[in-house]
């Protein structure tokens, strides 16, 4: 890696597909920096009902609300809220986050940010053109334990995940995020990591990663992600992360729906196949 030479990565893929997993592995690396999800970019573009502000590039009305929240009371850093400009024109709204997040980065003595937010899959097309040389490392996983683990989640926790999501939805989320990872993973700054790979072969995987983050290997990344992701984890939307690396396969799929359930899923993710998806 370049000396100083300031990298953002965007850690993206459907919720409940591992991300949180991959985030504290890659977070325990010495050289990156990584914090709670900002969800920046999901509350930065706006919404249906605010077309004057889509049309005159002025983020949404829910940004400011949501930065303050989230540099005051996930960071503990609100002084940092001084850096965005009053008028909201999305280009510098993001300019500002992306500089905070590259100070507190460099306070850490670090020339890596990892931001993690799983529905930031949803605005790759934005990000792209607002982070320049921003690089992309996508996860997948098998669509029934996806599905099952995100109804499950939304129903748990309705409150943090904006309420509980049904079957469609859960289902439509992981296609959506799935197609969008196919468009994207022949591009240079985008990698896609299988969750099954990385979980039966952690270090390998971790191996190929580190080589496009142009980084070498660190085994505190096998050795300490458990102590990291304390500090990353969000236990009140049944965010975790299990002290063991296991596969848990279909377990939660069979035990959260009933057999219609079951048939209703698989054949709405049949057409899908997550092999011919290029994966580390």
């Amino acid at each position: 890696m370049k000396i100083n030479s300031f990298q953002t990565f965007f850690l993206v893929g459907c919720s409940r597909s591992g991300t949180t997993f991959l985030q504290s592995l890659l977070a325990a690396h010495p050289q990156i920096t990584s914090f709670k999800e900002s969800q920046f970019y999901h509350f930065m573009v706006p919404v249906k009902y605010e077309r004057k502000r889509f049309a005159l590039n002025l983020a949404s009305r829910k940004l400011k609300p949501h930065i303050q929240k989230y540099f005051e009371q996930d960071l503990k850093r609100p002084e940092l809220l001084k850096y965005f400009p009053s008028l909201p024109l999305m280009r510098w709204q993001s300019d500002a986050f992306i500089k905070t997040m590259r100070s507190l980065t460099q306070e850490e003595g670090n020339h890596v940010f990892l931001e993690k937010t799983p529905d930031h899959i949803y605005y790759i097309s934005y990000i792209v053109k607002l982070v320049p040389n921003a690089k992309f490392i996508h996860i997948v996983r098998s669509g029934a334990e996806v599905i099952a683990s995100l109804y499950e989640a939304t129903h748990q926790y309705p409150e943090p995940w904006a309420g509980a999501r049904s079957l469609d939805v859960c289902i439509e989320n992981w296609l959506k995020a799935i197609k969008i990872t196919q468009d994207y993973m022949n591009e240079p700054n985008h990698i896609v990591v299988g969750y099954q790979n990385l979980v039966n072969n952690p270090e390998s995987t971790l191996e190929k990663l580190c080589e496009f983050m142009e980084l070498n290997f660190d085994i505190q990344m096998l050795n300490n992600y458990t102590k990291v992701s304390e500090k990353l984890t969000l236990e009140q939307a049944g965010r975790t992360v299990n002290n063991e690396i296991k596969n848990t396969g279909l377990k939660k799929f069979y035990k959260i729906f009933d057999e219609t359930q079951q048939q209703y899923v698989l054949s709405q993710i049949k057409n899908v196949n997550l092999e011919l998806i290029n994966q580390i």
